[in-house]
């Protein structure tokens, strides 16, 4: 039940006072919490509109205050209500926008590379010519994207993409010989 009464004392630098009930009575403690988030303070002799509610060890005091004379009908919240509000930084809210925005380019990168790897496999092997004699056939390879040793299947095919396709990684010391260490030895 809401009561009305006046504030007798203010100790600003504390942010308490107390309240003259108008039905008579023992002042009642008031905390600055207890008063609307305005941005203004109380002052002495303000005419006040509260609840009567308990501080932590059971002693009466106002909260859900509402100042009279400034004619707000909307009592505030208590301490406890706008403390259980979950407050979200920008920082936070960067941080998440940015951890998706990784974990969905990591998603994709692997989703490419598996379609790429799929096509790859799809995709008939060239035969590998053992006869030194013979001459290695330009329609026997096309550039399809292989750039290294680990994606080849002979020293020839490595030498024609080495020769044919730019970007190719498999001649580490520049000699012109490609995949010495797995196929061309």
């Amino acid at each position: 039940m809401r009561q009305i009464g006046t504030l007798r004392n203010w100790n600003e630098e504390r942010g308490f006072g107390f309240i003259a009930p108008t039905q008579g009575g023992a002042e009642i403690f008031v905390h600055v919490t207890a008063f609307a988030r305005d941005g203004t303070r109380p002052t002495v002799g303000e005419r006040l509109s509260y609840e009567l509610g308990r501080n932590p060890e059971g002693k009466p005091q106002a909260v859900e205050v509402v100042r009279l004379a400034v004619g707000s009908s909307r009592p505030t919240r208590s301490v406890e209500v706008v403390a259980a509000r979950p407050r979200t930084s920008w920082l936070g809210i960067t941080l998440i926008v940015a951890l998706i925005a990784v974990a969905s380019a990591w998603g994709y990168k692997a989703l490419a590379d598996r379609r790429h790897r799929a096509e790859l496999a799809a995709q008939p092997v060239a035969p590998t010519l053992r006869s030194p004699s013979s001459s290695v056939s330009p329609a026997v390879f096309h550039c399809d994207g292989r750039t290294h040793c680990s994606q080849m299947t002979s020293c020839a095919e490595a030498k024609w993409f080495i020769r044919n396709c730019p970007g190719t990684k498999m001649d580490g010391n520049n000699d012109g010989v490609p995949c010495q260490e797995q196929w061309c030895n």
